[in-house]
């Protein structure tokens, strides 16, 4: 799926110098950064990440930590 994203020119400069310096694509440094905003609130990203974190919350609800 493809969505418009805009930037301030400072911020699309740096962010271009970031994926030069770590060669990487814009897309693999957007992917990252929304990956760690859903990681930061809770919101698995994948199926593995879901199960994970099911499997958390059923220990916890039993007892164990």
């Amino acid at each position: 799926m493809r969505k418009l994203i805009a930037f301030d020119e400072d911020t699309f400069d740096k962010l271009r110098q970031l994926g030069r310096d770590r060669m990487a694509t814009l897309q693999e440094l957007a992917d990252e950064a929304f990956a760690d905003l859903l990681k930061k609130h809770g919101i698995p990203i994948d199926l593995k990440d879901a199960l994970r974190k099911s499997a958390a919350t059923s220990d916890q609800h039993r007892g164990k930590h």
